[in-house]
C-alpha cells in the first residue's frame, strides 16, 4: 500500500509540474473542477484544503493566472465571490491524465461488474479512513514519536 501513496504523491507533483502548477495548486483545481456547475466560494475551499482564507487567495491568484479558474460575483450575496473553472481548464487537465485512465481502464475490462463493484467499495471506505486518519493528524492527536509504523510498511 505505501508504494501507491508513495506514487501517487510522486505523480501528482509530476502532473502539476507539467501543468505549470504546484501540488497544492492542482488539489484545489481539482475541487473546483470537481464542484462542476456548483461554484465554490473561498472558504469552501480553504476548507476542503484545509489552509486559511488567505492562503486560499494566493492559491487563487496563481490558478487565474495560469488560466485555469477565474472568481465570479456570488449571485446570492454580491459581497462574496466563488470560483469556477476556466472552460479550457477540464480539457488541459483530461489531456494529461488520459492516458492513465485509458491504462485502468484496461485494467478493469480484466474484472467482472462484480468484482469492479467491490473494488469500488473498498476505495470508497478507503478513502473515509483516510480522511479520518487526516483529520487525526491536523488536531494534534498523533505526534511521530507514538507513531510506530506496523512491519512492513514505510519506517517499520
Amino acid at each position: 500500500m505505501d508504494q501507491y501513496v508513495a506514487l501517487g504523491i510522486v505523480g501528482q507533483q509530476e502532473v502539476a509540474q507539467l501543468l505549470g502548477l504546484n501540488v497544492t495548486d492542482l488539489t484545489c483545481l481539482g475541487h473546483i473542477l470537481g464542484a462542476g456547475e456548483t461554484p465554490l466560494a473561498a472558504g469552501d475551499l480553504a476548507g476542503l484544503l484545509d489552509l486559511t482564507t488567505g492562503a486560499v487567495t494566493g492559491v487563487l491568484n496563481r490558478l487565474e493566472r495560469a488560466g485555469y479558474a477565474r472568481r465570479v460575483p456570488d449571485p446570492a450575496d454580491r459581497r462574496r465571490v466563488r470560483v469556477v473553472a476556466d472552460p479550457t481548464a477540464a480539457a488541459r487537465v483530461i489531456a494529461v491524465y488520459q492516458p492513465m485512465y485509458d491504462r485502468l481502464a484496461t485494467l478493469f475490462a480484466d474484472y467482472t461488474p462484480d468484482e469492479i463493484a467491490v473494488i469500488a467499495d473498498w476505495f470508497d471506505r478507503a478513502a473515509v479512513e483516510i480522511r479520518a486518519h487526516c483529520a487525526q493528524v491536523r488536531s494534534g492527536e498523533l505526534t511521530a514519536g507514538e507513531v510506530q509504523p506496523p512491519a512492513g510498511t514505510m519506517g517499520g
